[in-house]
């Protein structure tokens, strides 16, 4: 299995180059060469396995030989293993035909913890047998980065650098990036939105001298290996559903467009995806483009969703390179008038969007709304992104086709939006009881390259 970058002009690497090198020296993303196919029995058989298993199924052909069919059971097994539910992702009855898939049960209550679990294993395995040290850096509109600490905090192999913006994450995503103790992590709050932190990552791995001279690596859902990891989810909510021999639908809330792309995996190898439906809150490029072609940088408003308070969806250029045929000229070159400020799809590729992906804009008035109904009428107490998830998919589903909404993130993550709509606090698990006594750690940094070079080399291990 070999890996090609979005941009055709990088080399195509094996899964274990591209998950270390994160995006491609020419800027764009990796992707699979082949996407592997899963036959009718092939996805019939998953019906009743643990998700575990599962994983190990689905992901098995992506990773080539970089793993040994028992190191990447062991691997995946020690993944999920401290997920606060059996099985894993569960599916919730909510109404006729609608279902919630929880994924909130890991160790930071978001699904982020899906892929960054596994990754912080992959990459500890890789990295002992190679002998070699890598340092981490990400951008996180809030998830992202708790997830990342939280995988790779302690690992002897790797310093990790976390950006996220000052300010505009919630308290709880910002303790669970600060309190961590351990030396090898570091939060940085710096001065701007998630695209200024975004922006200053990918300027990172464009100055190759920095690059090789610290070994970057990215952890941000720019990784293939992040994207991979999240296709599971996708086939144990659709197997349990009755697929192959039945179609589901899924409702994704998104801001950064990785989550939504593996369900587009997922069904490219054989899953019986009916319609993906793009969930935003009112920073909307992703709505604003799938309805009118436009994908123009706006300013981003915070709201009380912020993991979603993004106007450039990195993953949204995967999407777009299969739209266009795979032509990696065509994707470059919408990206450099992105830098400009924006670019038109053409009608053949939005039509080829439009044929895989629906969506729906949710106002902050409407996620609160959805909150408080949700648990007069659901019985669910749902986070603001989740609310946006369940209110797309109750405006947009089919009633004779399953629709499943993803459940991004525990309502303790958001407690003061979640307890403005529903006169309702809802409580940490026990084993975070004590996450508001721990102390902090924390550097604020300006949004400037040099700055957060400089001090990303001060504090590697030597």
């Amino acid at each position: 299995m070999r890996y090609i970058s979005t941009r055709g002009q990088a080399p195509s690497l094996s899964f274990e180059e591209a998950m270390l090198s994160g995006l491609a020296r020419d800027g764009g993303l990796y992707v699979p060469e082949a996407i592997p196919q899963m036959s009718p029995e092939d996805i019939r058989a998953l019906q009743g396995l643990s998700y575990e298993e599962t994983a190990f199924r689905v992901m098995r052909p992506f990773v080539g030989d970089t793993f040994d069919d028992a190191t990447f059971r062991d691997l995946i097994d020690r993944a999920y293993a401290d997920f606060g539910h059996n099985a894993r992702a569960p599916l919730k009855q909510l109404a006729p035909n609608h279902f919630l898939l929880e994924l909130f049960h890991g160790p930071t209550l978001a699904f982020k913890d899906f892929a960054m679990q596994l990754i912080g294993q992959m990459f500890e395995h890789v990295l002992t047998r190679n002998g070699n040290r890598v340092t981490i850096v990400g951008a996180t509109s809030g998830d992202t980065g708790s997830a990342a600490i939280e995988a790779f905090r302690g690992l002897e192999a790797v310093d990790v650098f976390i950006l996220y913006p000052h300010g505009l994450v919630s308290e709880v995503q910002r303790r669970q990036m600060t309190t961590p103790a351990e030396a090898n992590v570091h939060a940085l709050a710096i001065d701007g939105h998630f695209d200024d932190a975004q922006a200053r990552l990918k300027d990172m791995f464009n100055d190759f001298d920095f690059r090789d001279r610290v070994r970057l690596a990215g952890v941000n859902s720019i990784n293939w290996a992040r994207v991979l990891a999240q296709v599971v989810y996708y086939f144990t909510a659709a197997a349990s559903l009755g697929a192959p021999d039945r179609k589901v639908s899924f409702t994704v809330p998104t801001g950064n467009f990785g989550d939504i792309f593996a369900g587009y995996v997922a069904k490219r190898m054989g899953l019986p995806i009916d319609r993906l439906v793009v969930a935003t809150n009112q920073n909307d490029i992703l709505h604003r483009c799938l309805t009118s072609g436009d994908y123009t940088k706006g300013e981003v408003v915070p709201s009380i969703s912020p993991s979603m308070d993004i106007q450039v969806s990195s993953n949204f250029e995967r999407a777009l390179f299969y739209a266009y045929g795979q032509d990696g000229a065509a994707v470059a070159q919408l990206m450099d008038e992105l830098k400009a400020g924006g670019f038109s799809v053409s009608q053949g590729a939005l039509q080829a969007l439009r044929e895989d992906f629906a969506s729906g804009r949710v106002s902050e008035e409407e996620t609160s709304a959805m909150i408080r109904q949700a648990h007069a009428t659901m019985g669910e107490l749902l986070c603001p992104h989740s609310a946006i998830g369940v209110k797309v998919a109750e405006d947009k589903r089919d009633p004779a086709v399953p629709m499943v909404t993803l459940a991004t993130a525990h309502p303790a993550k958001f407690p003061d939006a979640v307890e403005a709509a529903s006169q309702i606090r809802p409580p940490l698990p026990k084993r975070m009881e004590d996450l508001y006594d721990r102390p902090e750690r924390l550097t604020r940094v300006a949004n400037d390259l040099k700055a957060l070079e400089t001090l990303i080399e001060e504090r590697i291990a030597p």
